[in-house]
């Protein structure tokens, strides 16, 4: 195995407990933004047509995490690295995908749709994906290397849980609430939030590299290829999946980028928590798999969107 990754396997990272608290309102504050563009109208739409919305729920929350999972098998990265790449693909939907899919002329209402339930379904499925996937690596990898054993994850599920309904579950609420009852007041609010969420997206990411940037720096071009090859395959299963459970074009392209933008953010406020990753543990490779993915997703899915924006979208 390549040196240079095992040394990033034992990089520490620095991020004090402001930055946590920092990460952590801004995380919910994405999320608040994003839940006042959700309408029971959206869940309302999935019930009386839940085909597309089904096949893509399954894409991202069971299909990509399954995927990973063979694909660090077949890319032998080191454990962190590995592990990164399985939390990632836990997450649910990125706050930025609606953008996208209405830039790529996909289906608007599939792309909330599915932001909704993906986000309302990670308060259990990020925590158990991670489990299963991570602890089957594990055992594979202890099975197969030479190099040592590997500790199984030994991370407090319920702690999880609870710090993903505490980042995306009660921000999501509240923003509902906000929505349904003072309808007026959220049209006005919604598209300042929504760039202020952006705004504090990018605030967030600069924060968390300026303490490691040197890190970062030294680092980023080893797991380059690792998460071009996982965000591509992403986007690749979203939208094939849906071309061969003939869905339309449009629906087509929302799965692609709905599969291929991930909360990267939710996966670093999880790294960084030591309730739940404790400082002792050697987490470089995961938090610079997930810091790079924060900034990777948002420069592939805009790609993709103007490619497709210029295509005309056929029966």
């Amino acid at each position: 195995m390549n040196n240079s990754l095992e040394v990033l396997d034992h990089v520490r990272l620095n991020f004090s407990p402001s930055g946590l608290v920092f990460l952590n309102i801004a995380l919910s504050f994405i999320m608040f933004g994003v839940a006042l563009n959700i309408k029971v109208e959206n869940f309302e739409a999935i019930l009386r047509k839940p085909k597309a919305a089904i096949i893509g729920y399954i894409s991202q929350t069971f299909l990509l995490p399954a995927i990973t999972f063979l694909l660090v098998i077949l890319l032998n990265p080191t454990p962190t690295i590995a592990l990164g790449m399985i939390l990632v693909a836990a997450c649910p939907g990125g706050n930025i995908s609606n953008f996208i899919s209405s830039m790529a002329k996909g289906n608007v209402a599939l792309a909330v749709s599915l932001t909704a339930i993906s986000t309302s379904g990670a308060i259990f499925f990020t925590p158990f994906n991670f489990a299963l996937w991570g602890n089957l690596y594990i055992h594979f990898y202890n099975a197969h290397s030479v190099a040592g054993l590997v500790r199984p994850l030994e991370i407090d599920k319920f702690q999880m849980f609870q710090t993903v309904f505490i980042l995306l579950g009660i921000p999501v609420i509240i923003g509902l609430l906000v929505a349904k009852k003072f309808p007026k007041l959220t049209e006005k609010i919604k598209k300042p939030i929504n760039r202020g969420s952006l705004l504090f997206f990018v605030l967030m990411v600069i924060i968390m590299l300026s303490a490691n940037f040197t890190q970062f720096t030294s680092y980023v071009h080893l797991v380059f290829i690792f998460v071009l090859l996982q965000n591509g395959l992403a986007m690749a299963t979203g939208y094939f999946f849906g071309k061969i459970n003939h869905l339309s074009i449009t629906d087509q392209r929302t799965l692609a980028i709905e599969t291929g933008i991930h909360n990267s953010g939710l996966a670093l406020a999880l790294i960084f928590n030591p309730k739940i990753f404790p400082p002792e543990m050697e987490l470089g490779g995961m938090a610079v798999i997930a810091a790079w993915w924060g900034i990777w997703h948002i420069i592939s899915g805009l790609t993709l969107a103007f490619f497709w924006s210029k295509k005309p979208v056929l029966a």
